[in-house]
């Protein structure tokens, strides 16, 4: 479990057939064979490390549902490490599994933040709400607006600055987790042992019903 708050960026130093090796500094000071890391907002595992870098496996599953096949060597990467249970919950619950991608469109400027608007899939969309919460390549933002097509958010400097957003370009493709609390409770107002595409109760059906 992460809590969306990047605690540093690394760069891609290796990327084979079903792994990465990734060059880091402040991950690596109490790094364990195992322990999970958000890359980008993927949790993956680690299973080799060394004094400034870590490998980790990639399965073909991770690759479709998230932008790290188009990582190429050199690329930056966001990182965390799993939350430890003594620590502030400073963002809100990422559990690192990727929901699916979604594209940037536009960086535009407005005092000291900048709004990203990224499009995404309309069965994205639906977990998406006005100020509420979602990760973008694992980092932990809140939605500002919403659009025909997807959302915004509104970058800070010190978010900016921490983190590779803003390094990304109209067209660029980022990985998205929506509240993992929208999806559960969607799947919770399924009848029990019924298939989630022949149940009639959608977040729609419950906004037209006064919920």
């Amino acid at each position: 479990m992460f809590t969306g708050i990047i605690e540093e960026v690394g760069h891609l130093l290796e990327h084979g057939r079903g792994s990465m090796r990734i060059q880091a500094k402040r991950i690596l000071e109490d790094v364990h064979l195992g322990d999970s890391i958000a890359v980008n907002g993927v949790c993956l595992t680690v299973t080799q490390f060394d004094a400034s870098s870590f490998s980790v496996d990639v399965m073909a599953e991770t690759l479709r549902r998230s932008s790290l096949a188009g990582l190429a060597k050199g690329s930056r990467v966001n990182l965390e490490r799993a939350m430890a249970a003594d620590g502030r919950f400073g963002g809100h619950i990422v559990s690192g599994h990727i929901d699916d991608t979604g594209n940037v469109t536009s960086l535009k400027r407005e005092g000291n933040a900048v709004w990203v608007t990224i499009d995404c899939d309309a069965r994205l969309r639906r977990y998406i709400a006005e100020k509420g919460s979602i990760a973008i390549d694992g980092i932990s933002l809140t939605v500002a607006a919403l659009t025909s097509s997807g959302f915004q958010v509104s970058i800070i400097p010190h978010t900016g600055a921490e983190t590779t957003l803003l390094e990304k370009k109209a067209g660029d493709t980022v990985n998205l987790e929506t509240d993992i609390i929208a999806k559960y409770m969607e799947r919770l107002m399924q009848p029990a042992g019924e298939a989630p595409e022949k149940s009639g109760i959608d977040l729609e059906f419950l906004q037209k019903n006064g919920f």
